[in-house]
This record gives structure tokens, sequence and C-alpha cells, in this order.
């Protein structure tokens, strides 16, 4: 992606999710993948697909287990009756 199309999809993605936290980081080298931040924490990657002469532009979303919630305790199964 180039400059251009990362300040697009980048203006893009802040309008649809209503904050300007949201930063595309242009890749170090050339090749490698442009990086989707939250404020300072790197959450995926975008990348840009020409298929036809259609240009579309992917989101991956990476989410770590260590950064999820703990999971919640499974709920005693309640007693039921038994069917015939």
């Amino acid at each position: 992606m180039d400059a251009s199309d990362i300040a697009r999809v980048q203006t893009y993605l802040r309008r649809l999710f209503g904050t300007d936290r949201i930063s595309l980081v242009r890749p170090a080298r050339p090749g490698l993948s442009v990086e989707l931040a939250v404020e300072d924490e790197v959450i995926g990657t975008v990348h840009r697909d020409t298929d036809e002469g259609e240009v579309s532009y992917a989101v991956h979303l990476t989410i770590l287990e260590e950064d999820l919630p703990p999971a919640p305790k499974a709920a005693a199964a309640a007693p039921g009756r038994r069917r015939m």
C-alpha cells in the first residue's frame, strides 16, 4: 500500500468506528504488512488486493488469548426431568 492508500483507509476506519485513536502504521520495509493500531497497541494488519481491476482492502484482527478477560465459569446444570 502506498501513502495515499494508507491515509484514505485510515480516514475511512476512523470515520466508520468514530474515533481518531485508530492509525495505520506504514511498514519499515516495502512488502511488509501495514499495521492497524489503536493508540499504541497493534491489533492487526491491513492488506490491499487487486482482482480483475477491482481494489479492496482487507483488515485482519489478531486477538491474543492473554489479552482476553477470564472466561466465565460454567453454570451448574439445573436438575431436569428425564425424558422417556
